[in-house]
Formats: structure tokens, sequence, C-alpha cells
């Protein structure tokens, strides 16, 4: 293995408070960071880097870890634009566009399905996410959530099993028959490839009753519970979330105080997702709520082709910066350390000795620009496990 450093960083986001100037952020002004083979193995001010075998110089730019988007649905066929025009013509958003996808989904080849994926996740790449978590949810068969899950872990080893997105079109008068298909043959031939369980907990696809006996299930097969809660309107998902030890509440748009609470004296990272609320004119979540009352909060694309048709992290930083009460570092944080906390990885999100070595070299002299130039293409390069690949 050959060591490389990248020296003369502006403005380095280690996420590490112990470091630089004990902010959570943990940033370190005229930096450098080591890299040896896949993991970090020195960070500290530029002129007092070790030697290493290669050297790059950052010309003042800053480097923040890689974005770690926990909560994303790649795998699936066709797209859903004639809804989403009609949508911006007036039309709301409600549980149930989901079919549409499921069809084209079912349609697709396992090949075109995998390039599927490859092709959203290069565009996430090029943006800076350097981990995903991605989910089933577009078949709503034994045979079609077990193949897609396959398909999604030739890309990630965050794979989730979301067999109860809705409720299939096939169960459409039978929702308790479709419940005991998700927990049992679905189940079966669907946990072996997974890591996680997911339910939609919301009106139109599952309540409170049917979303605890789908979590259990997964649990008891080995799956950890994440749970998609409190989207469209207050419900029990963010409690059932809290009670179960869920890694992850996912939205997060209509919370009670007590809810509040709940995440706040709780282990469950509130994973947010503006993309969504951005492409449906919904209510914004409101961060600042969360972080004030001690929350972890997560900020994620919610990529898919219904609600959230977007790959982009540093637009959702922005969004969350302009319009959920978060700052530019909270965001920050929130799109790195926080998706990984939602994951339950110390490996990724920071960028410390012996985490991996993801990192984003802005052409921008501080993570700021992220939202104070939001559109604008500023990820000038991308390692991922110690490898450039942007």
């Amino acid at each position: 293995m050959t060591t490389t450093a990248v020296t003369h960083i502006a403005s380095l986001v280690t996420n590490d408070p112990s470091l630089g100037n004990g902010t959570p952020l943990g940033l370190i002004q005229d930096a450098a960071v080591v890299i040896d083979g896949d993991r970090i193995v020195w960070t500290g001010e530029s002129s007092k880097a070790p030697a290493t075998d290669n050297v790059l110089d950052a010309a003042g730019r800053a480097v923040i870890p890689g974005f770690v988007d926990s909560h994303s649905h790649l795998v699936f066929a066709g797209d859903r634009t004639q809804e989403f025009n009609a949508r911006m013509s007036g039309r709301p958003y409600r549980a149930g566009g989901i079919r549409t996808t499921v069809a084209a989904t079912r349609a697709a080849s396992d090949e075109e399905l995998s390039a599927n994926v490859a092709r959203y996740l290069a565009e996430a790449l090029s943006q800076g996410t350097t981990t995903f978590e991605t989910k089933s949810g577009y078949g709503l068969t034994v045979e079609d959530e077990a193949r897609a899950l396959r398909v999604a872990a030739r890309h990630t080893d965050e794979v989730t099993y979301l067999g109860a997105h809705i409720v299939s079109p096939d169960y459409a008068d039978d929702p308790a028959g479709y419940v005991d298909l998700v927990t049992g043959p679905m189940l079966e031939a669907c946990a072996p490839h997974a890591r996680w369980i997911d339910v939609f907990c919301e009106q139109g696809a599952f309540d409170g009753d049917q979303a605890r006996a789908i979590l259990t299930a997964g649990r008891a097969k080995g799956l950890h519970p994440r749970i998609h809660a409190n989207q469209l309107t207050y419900g029990p998902g963010v409690q059932l979330a809290v009670e179960l030890d869920a890694a992850s509440a996912d939205h997060c748009t209509h919370l009670t105080d007590a809810d509040v609470d709940a995440l706040g004296q709780g282990d469950t990272v509130a994973t947010l997702l503006p993309g969504a609320e951005f492409s449906t004119r919904a209510t914004w979540p409101d961060a600042r709520r969360l972080l004030d009352a001690g929350a972890t909060v997560a900020l994620s694309t919610d990529c898919n082709p219904g609600s959230s048709f977007t790959s982009s992290m540093p637009f959702c930083v922005a969004l969350a910066v302009r319009d959920m009460g978060m700052t530019p570092d909270e965001a920050i944080w929130s799109a790195t350390a926080g998706g990984a906390a939602a994951l339950r990885r110390t490996d990724i999100g920071r960028i410390t000795p012996g985490a991996r070595a993801d990192l984003v070299l802005l052409d921008a002299p501080s993570h700021v620009h992220l939202a104070y130039r939001p559109g604008v293409p500023l990820v000038r390069a991308v390692w991922r496990s110690g490898q450039r690949v942007v």
C-alpha cells in the first residue's frame, strides 16, 4: 500500500469535536489528511503532516467526509413524470402512486434494474455520496421483493427489506393477508439478502399495529428496524420506532411534543428528507425543534421516482438550511455523521484516524458554500475507501 497526503486544506470537517475548534464539526484550518490503504491514519495542521508516498495539494479548498445517504429507493424502473406534472399543477400527493412504479418494476429485467441503480449511484457519487442505503418495495411479491434485494446487494451492504411499502394491488381486498405474506413467505425469502426491515406507517399504507407486527417479525429474523414515520399526517410511527429501538425514523414531518421528546431521549435517529417536501410542496420538517430537543438528526435524499427524484445530497443540505431551520454546520453534520448514525456505523461520516477514507474535496474554501451556493457543482474530487473515484 502507498500513503497519500492531502495538504493545504483551507477547512477540514472531521466531525470529531476533540479536534480543531472543538465544535461538533471538529474544524481544522490549513489542514492535512493522510490516507493509508482504505483508512485515514492522520489528520492535523498541514505544516505538521508526516512524509508520505504521494502528496495532493488542495490549494486552499475545503474537505468534508463523504456524504452518507441513509434513505433511498433505487431499485425501480420507469418514472412518474406525469404524476409530478399533475401534482405541480395542484393535485396533492397521497400514498398510492407507488403502484405505477410497481408495475414497471415487475416488468423490468434484473439487468435493467441493476443498470438503473448503477446510474443513480454514479449521479450520487459525482456529488459526494460515498455510502448509501437502498430499499426494495416496488415488487410486492415474494419473487420480486427478493430479486430487488439481490440487485441492491450488488451495489451496497446497506440493504433494506421494504415489502411493506404499500399493500400490494394483488391484496387490495385483503390487507391482513398481505401482512401475513410480508411477515411470512416474503420475509423468509428476503431476510438473507438484507440488513434492515422497514415499513411505511401511514394512512393509505400500514397502521401502527400492522407496522409493529411487521417490524417485530423482521427483528426475529435478524433484521434491524427502520420506519417511514409521520410523513403525511400525525401517527404512531415515531413512537413505535423508539419503542422498537429502530435505527431511524424517517420523514418526521408531523410531530407531537411527545414524538419530539421521544426522539430526544432515545437512540433512534430522526432522518429528514427535504427532497420529498420540495417535490410535493408539503410542510417542511422542523429540524430546529428536533435539534433543540437533543435528537440526533440525519439528512438524506429519499431518492425515488415518485416523491423525491433527486440523488443530490448538496441540494438537500441547501434545503435544510434554507427551509428547515438548520445552520450550515448542523446540515453538514447531519448529511455525514448523522447518516452514519442512522446506519449505526462508526467507520464512516468522519475524517479521523481509523475511519474509512471517504473524502470530498470542494471547489470552495468552506463547507458553508454548499448552502451558500445552491445548485452549483462544487465537488472537485471524491475518495471512497482510499481510492479516488471522481
